[in-house]
């Protein structure tokens, strides 16, 4: 009876520690990877209008399954999300956010696009923004306002 004892106690043991996981790729049921969103970069040019703004940032995804931007919301005022196609600005309901890699909001591409604004945001301050992503849930940033002429050196 002894001899039993000891190799259930490490069959035990190991199956114990399988279920045990770092959290660092959790798997679904096809086994892929979940999304990993992580937001950087983001700011709201001062705006010249008192009604309108854009706002930029990048989304980047190291997870292994893709999530989709399906809104964003802020107490700002209205906030939609906007891509470029070809010459023309047109407002998209859902933006993909690739696995393993980013959807990038850019001056002169895809951008936020903030209307009806409660009150001009100047620079120096914080406009807080809520990403709302399919399978991620919501997402909160907090954009800095920068100079109406501010570039990032990321070239984003």
């Amino acid at each position: 009876m002894r001899r039993l004892v000891a190799p259930v106690a490490v069959l035990t043991g190991a199956l114990v520690l399988a279920g045990c996981g770092s959290g660092d790729s959790p798997a679904d049921s096809q086994g892929a990877s979940q999304a990993e969103l992580s937001v950087s970069g983001a700011y709201m040019p001062q705006p010249v209008s008192d009604s309108m703004a854009a706002g930029f940032l990048t989304v980047t995804n190291k997870g292994g399954t893709k999530d989709e931007l399906t809104s964003v919301t802020s107490d700002a005022g209205e906030v939609t999300a906007h891509e470029t196609v070809g010459s023309s600005m047109q407002e998209a309901t859902d933006l993909a956010v690739p696995a393993h890699g980013q959807l990038v909001f850019k001056s002169g591409g895809s951008h936020l696009m903030f209307e009806k604004l409660k009150r001009k945001p100047e620079q120096g301050e914080k406009v807080t923004v809520k990403l709302h992503f399919a399978k991620s849930g919501t997402v909160t940033v907090e954009m800095p306002v920068k100079s109406a002429t501010y570039s990032p050196k990321t070239g984003h």
